[in-house]
């Protein structure tokens, strides 16, 4: 058996938490490997919706453990008032259940005031984050300034390492005009929440290890999606890590992540929150059409998504860089009802034909989208569970977008409930590269 690395292969919100969560009743773990608390992952599970930002989807299956890695950005005040939101709809997390990285960078109440002061000076010009701090909170890791979650083991070096990080932030607050939370307020706040949070501190590189060599079965969770990749998405309308499969090994500590079957979650059409590039963005009654047939807010901010056709180009593209084995469908069903649809095959750039998606920011937003037209299907897909259920129309969309992206959909999914999901091969039972 193998195990399974997820990840998004376009801009996020592609669906990931209910693929994840399907998966992880075939896993022993699962793994959240980088991101913050900006990320939000929805689970539908016997009529109870679930909104995930900071724990791993596995939290809401008995038995299984959860994990959250290294590469994370953690928000202890916003991570327990997840687990007790949780815990209020009957799903039991404890240090038995859920492991996180003793070395995991932890974003501050000053991490937000900072994010938020500079998106403010931007203007129009803004980035579009959440405002939570993800993106100074990587800053720090980077500068070698941040606080980890281990460092609350020991009152004394926080506080010193806390003096050192209010030392840089000061000049910040001066630069951008914003106030820093008091200083004993926020050390207070650190040592009681420290207590709280140590029983779930553990080198978890060593509990991944120790379940491969015992022969269990890893998932591992990205968050957002793969042109968001710091390096290899659309810059600087990006986030703060990389979003790629290949973190999973570095963002966990688990090497053998590398060889897992890779999954790339993938939207049937693409959505984008935001600002930045988007190519295939329909403005018009189509654009309005999908973002209200597939409930296009986001899981966190309830920011409306920006909706288009599917861009193959970009598909392939990430799928390519990412080292994708196949990919997982999702929200066939919202396409119900379109006369046609568009796919965008190619762009053109100052009268010049791509078959890639430019790195520079300004051709980016130059580029012209070229597109095909296949005809929809009238008949609903929603809550199919078989191939054989599905409109010819859309089994012909299907192939089409598996020859364009070059990597075959070993599973689709026709709702947000679980058992509304089509099996075409399982990953786990996958090695890489094998369909």
């Amino acid at each position: 058996m193998s195990h399974v690395i997820v990840a998004g292969t376009q801009w996020g919100d592609e669906g990931k938490g209910k693929i994840v969560d399907w998966l992880s009743d075939r896993a022993d773990t699962v793994v959240r490997f980088q991101g913050g608390h900006n990320a939000g992952h929805t689970l539908v599970i016997d009529g109870v919706t679930y909104a995930l930002s900071m724990l791993p989807s596995g939290v809401v299956r008995p038995g299984k453990i959860s994990l959250i890695g290294n590469g994370v950005v953690l928000e202890p005040w916003a991570l327990f008032k997840e687990i007790e939101a949780v815990a209020a709809k009957g799903v039991k997390v404890s240090p038995a259940s859920l492991k996180i990285s003793d070395s995991a960078p932890l974003i501050l109440p000053l991490h937000t005031a900072l994010d938020q002061a500079r998106e403010k000076r931007r203007g129009q010009d803004k980035i579009g984050t959440t405002g939570r701090g993800i993106g100074p909170a990587y800053e720090d890791k980077i500068a070698r300034r941040a606080l980890r979650t281990g460092d609350l083991k020991d009152p004394d070096l926080l506080r010193m390492r806390l003096q050192q990080l209010y030392e840089t932030y000061s000049h910040l607050a001066q630069a951008l005009s914003f106030d820093l939370p008091d200083f004993e307020m926020l050390f207070d706040d650190l040592c009681k929440i420290a207590k709280r949070l140590e029983p779930y501190l553990v080198p978890t590189w060593k509990v991944l290890e120790q379940a491969h060599r015992a022969g269990q079965r890893l998932l591992f969770e990205g968050a957002q999606g793969a042109m968001l990749d710091i390096d290899h998405g659309t810059y600087p309308f990006v986030t703060s890590s990389n979003t790629q499969a290949g973190n999973a090994a570095l963002g966990s500590g688990f090497g053998a992540a590398r060889h897992a079957h890779i999954l790339g979650i993938t939207k049937a059409y693409t959505t984008r929150v935001g600002s930045g590039p988007f190519p295939t963005e329909d403005q018009g009654p189509a654009g309005v059409r999908l973002a209200e047939r597939g409930h296009e807010f986001g899981t966190v901010t309830g920011r409306p998504r920006r909706c288009g056709w599917f861009d193959a180009v970009m598909v392939r593209q990430t799928a390519q860089i990412g080292g994708f084995d196949s990919m997982a469908l999702t929200k066939l069903d919202v396409l119900d009802g379109f006369e046609t649809l568009k796919i965008c095959t190619g762009y053109t750039l100052k009268g010049q034909q791509l078959d890639y998606f430019p790195a520079n920011a300004a051709d980016q937003d130059g580029i012209t989208p070229l597109y095909e037209t296949l005809p929809g299907w009238q008949e609903t897909t929603a809550n199919c569970q078989s191939m054989a259920d599905l409109p010819p129309a859309a089994k012909a969309y299907i192939e089409r977008l598996e020859t364009l992206v070059g990597i075959p959909a070993s599973l689709i999914s026709t709702s947000p409930r679980r058992e509304d999901t089509i099996l075409c091969a399982d990953p786990f039972a996958l090695k890489p590269g094998a369909i």
